[in-house]
């Protein structure tokens, strides 16, 4: 035990220590403590921004941090808030005069501010608002009222929209003009006088290729688009589909509105495995982190989903009550009644597991039912079967109960794997085709349900074959 402690310091110690045994975050104190601002300014400028915005957040002092943080240059600054929790933006914003507000806002890509005022309180939000100017505030307006995690609430307008007619020289030039970051200028998009998307063209066409030629005569056609309107998990699915780290969005006309980079797909699969991980738990999902979240809210997500599995689970003492009579005249059935419920519930959970992830990545269509219930059956007849036989085997030998008490266990442990096993494969399905979120089957539900289930097979082979 003092080893593994010794080991997690050492590893702790290896982690937060840097420049000459100091964190990172306790040397951006020590300079400003000694006011060596120019010092701390070269040292956050030579740092990558999400390490900036780490050592950021470590500091609890709120006063500090802030001033630590204006010192960055306009650009850097807006990188490095785009990392920052939910929180620490909320306190930069509500310090921030009008002026800096603004500043920050224009170096600000414009898809990180509008996740920025979805995430705020309205008092905040109305500050975001003020600070920008007409016509982009008539953008932010129009991106909000696009459905939330839709392609429309993803996308930035940030992005490269060349015309048929142009000349590469005059493309070139218009592209210098825009002064876009390095992320979103790998493709340009062409468009006609009506926006239409017709097609798109690398970059480095352009630069490998005659001045004087067309870029209606060098451009791609375009096949992969997403509506405006499409959920986020399908354009995430749409990349991984096509391997793209970018793609254009159109509305319903085919008119090239924006476009949905890499990063925003990232943020789209991190939340929905956070989802589906909290749903696979039993836990109403949130947006919050779990620090973020007050003891109110996370019981909140938490009861309803225990409120009911034990509702559910009062049925499994109606079972054994209708049946006392069957465990009175044989006690020791009721020593394997764990073991049985146990394994029950693990096997349908194997099951729904594989299914719900298997549904997530559209390996599993919901046309594929016949096919998850014939593969499960034969995993349950063999599992079951293995299972079944190891512990009649160990039933005889070492609980030295009756032959025909060991069979009735052995039996009932069969088919409930069999049940289970099949139940965990069709639920998640049942649930997509509900357009229910398939992670509700999840081991909670199945192991309640198996509980039921085992109780009726078990008492009832029981009364068969005891002859009770």
């Amino acid at each position: 035990m003092l080893e593994f402690l010794l080991a997690i310091m050492y590893i702790n110690n290896v982690y937060n220590t840097k420049d000459g045994g100091a964190c990172v975050y306790n040397r951006f104190i020590e300079l400003i403590e000694e006011k060596k601002y120019q010092e701390l300014k070269k040292m956050l400028m030579d740092m990558n921004e999400a390490d900036v915005a780490e050592a950021l957040e470590k500091i609890d002092d709120e006063a500090i941090r802030i001033k630590i943080f204006r010192l960055l240059p306009k650009d850097l600054s807006a990188e490095v808030f785009s990392y920052f929790h939910t929180n620490t933006q909320k306190n930069i914003i509500e310090t921030f005069s009008e002026k800096e507000l603004t500043k920050l806002i224009e170096e600000s890509y414009f898809d990180d501010v509008i996740d920025l005022i979805e995430e705020m309180p309205a008092s905040v939000t109305a500050k975001i608002i003020k600070s920008v100017d007409k016509e982009k505030r008539k953008l932010i307006n129009q991106f909000l009222n696009y459905p939330e995690d839709s392609a429309g609430s993803l996308m930035t307008i940030e992005y490269i929209d060349l015309k048929e007619d142009m000349f590469i020289k005059e493309a070139i030039e218009y592209i210098k003009e825009l002064d876009l970051n390095d992320e979103n200028i790998n493709i340009c998009y062409v468009t006609d006088a009506k926006r239409i998307l017709k097609g798109v063209v690398p970059l480095h066409k352009l630069l490998l290729l005659s001045d004087r030629v067309k870029i209606g005569n060098i451009m791609e056609e375009e096949d992969i688009s997403i509506n405006t309107n499409e959920t986020g998990e399908n354009c995430a699915n749409i990349f991984k589909k096509y391997d793209i780290v970018t793609a254009p969005v159109v509305d319903n006309e085919n008119r090239l509105v924006g476009i949905i980079t890499i990063d925003d797909i990232i943020d789209v699969i991190e939340q929905e495995n956070t989802e589906d991980i909290q749903m696979l738990a039993g836990i109403t999902p949130s947006d919050k982190g779990y620090l973020e979240s007050s003891v109110v809210n996370l019981a909140k997500n938490r009861i309803v989903w225990l409120l009911v599995l034990m509702i559910s689970a009062t049925l499994s003492g109606m079972i054994i009550r209708e049946y006392e009579s069957v465990l009175q005249s044989v006690v020791i059935l009721v020593a394997f009644l764990p073991m049985l419920m146990g394994t029950g519930g693990n096997s349908g959970s194997q099951a729904s597991t594989l299914v719900i992830r298997g549904l997530a990545l559209e390996d599993i269509k919901t046309v594929d039912v016949i096919k998850v219930i014939w593969k499960e059956l034969r995993v349950g007849l063999l599992v079951g079967g293995v299972l079944a036989a190891a512990n009649f085997a160990r039933i005889l030998f070492f609980e030295k109960v009756q032959m025909k008490v060991a069979t009735v266990v052995c039996l009932t442990l069969f088919f409930t794997v069999v049940i289970a096993k099949i139940l965990g494969g069709i639920l998640p399905i049942i649930a997509k085709k509900l357009k229910l979120d398939p992670a509700i089957m999840a081991a909670p539900l199945i192991s309640t349900m198996s509980d039921v289930m085992v109780l009726m097979i078990y008492l009832n082979i029981a009364k068969l074959l005891l002859g009770i």
